[in-house]
């Protein structure tokens, strides 16, 4: 299952009254949260609350007391346990999250929606044709669709601060709650780059989605 679709999945389970079994890690819930590198992919790190990118030129911070779930989806996403402490390195085709941030843990049971964070990057080559950042919007609507979702807001250009990404808004009911979801998209270092932002509420989102910033100059490869 390709990562688009693996997150998409996961954003169905999150919006509702269970998510995924948490694998318990010290390192999920530390101060700092550095990955390893896969390839080219700079993964960027954790440090007092916002993740850092320097490479792809951006930071995020993450809301007080919410749970980093960024190495146990990878090791899910490399057909690995969340413990083995090795990744098998990535192919061209593959992508990697960056973030996984949750409102709560993934057992714990809420009244309103798991608002999340997730950041990922899939490498061009597994689109062939791709030129900008909306044309991603054409499968990942696919997927979207196919697990409930409506679509709010077809793909339209989005200012962060100077940069200007594409964005599409999504929503779904789960259960007696409306999840509503937002993912913005830029092309960088020959990487597809998802933010995607999970709320119970438009306003919810809007708020989540101040937290991105983007750096006037990122760093040189």
């Amino acid at each position: 299952m390709s990562l688009r679709a693996r997150l998409w999945l996961l954003c169905v389970v999150v919006g509702g009254a269970t998510a995924l079994s948490q694998n318990s890690s010290s390192k999920a819930n530390a101060s700092q949260n550095s990955l390893s590198v896969h390839g080219s992919l700079e993964p960027g790190a954790v440090s007092n609350g916002v993740y850092r990118n320097p490479s792809l030129g951006f930071t995020c911070t993450i809301p007080g007391g919410w749970v980093l779930r960024t190495d146990e989806i990878n090791s899910e996403h490399d057909g690995k346990g969340a413990n083995d402490g090795k990744a098998p390195p990535q192919s061209a085709g593959s992508g990697r999250v960056l973030l996984a941030a949750f409102s709560r843990p993934p057992l714990a049971r809420g009244e309103d929606v798991n608002a999340s964070i997730l950041i990922a990057a899939e490498s061009v080559a597994a689109y062939p044709g791709l030129k900008d950042a909306a044309q991603y919007f054409g499968p990942l609507t696919e997927v979207a669709k196919a697990q409930g979702f409506q679509v709010d807001e077809e793909p339209y250009e989005f200012a962060v601060g100077a940069k200007t990404l594409a964005r599409g808004d999504f929503e779904k009911n789960v259960g007696s709650r409306v999840m509503h979801q937002s993912t913005l998209v830029m092309l960088a270092r020959s990487y597809a780059v998802s933010f995607t932002f999970i709320g119970g509420t438009e306003a919810e989102v809007e708020e989540l989605i101040e937290n991105l910033t983007f750096l006037s100059q990122p760093a040189k490869h």
